[in-house]
């Protein structure tokens, strides 16, 4: 569904939405813009044929519940959401559009809750943060019928070969370095 796209980056400003713009990557994920600068922002992406996907979390002003995801799928008609909020993952699968489960795991306990959520909401993917956890992608893998993004403290391309040796599909990442081949 991602195209085979590996890396699927996280745009917070207008510069680095002008580098994915002028790249030849299809999905990428808004994050940190202002409710109000959305409608233009997506225009913008589907003029360029892209996919836009929209941490629903981190836009200023969204209402990051399922109100908050109706108007970003009714009214600017977005591609998917990134959410930690299973109820917003739902009604993502009722309407036919990509749920992107957020999930930051920082013990055993966290695992252990999250692993169960995953596999009663069967989301279309799980993103596993930080990165850094990539160790624990085989278990996760063990539990899980998604496939499964990795994001989260990116700081090198071996740390983006590791997350895709170990079975994650794509590496989410704000670091436009990584955006460019």
């Amino acid at each position: 569904m991602l195209n085979n796209q590996r890396i699927i980056p996280a745009i917070g400003n207008f510069q680095d939405l002008k580098v994915f713009l002028s790249s030849n990557m299809v999905y990428g994920i808004l994050m940190n813009f202002q409710l109000a600068q959305l409608p233009e922002l997506v225009l913008e992406m589907k003029k360029f044929n892209k996919k836009v996907l929209i941490h629903s979390e981190l836009i200023k002003g969204l209402s990051s519940d399922e109100f908050g995801a109706i108007y970003l799928i009714q009214t600017l008609k977005i591609d998917g959401i990134i959410s930690s909020k299973p109820r917003v993952i739902e009604l993502c699968k009722k309407r036919q559009v990509i749920g992107i489960l957020r999930f930051f795991f920082k013990d055993s306990i966290s695992l252990e809750q999250g692993l169960e959520v995953v596999s009663k909401l069967n989301p279309d993917y799980l993103e596993v943060l930080p990165a850094l956890c990539v160790d624990i992608l085989p278990e996760i893998k063990e539990h899980v019928k998604c496939d499964i993004l990795m994001g989260g403290l990116i700081r090198s391309k071996d740390q983006i070969a590791t997350c895709l040796l170990s079975g994650a599909i794509a590496v989410t990442t704000s670091n436009k370095a990584f955006w460019l081949k």
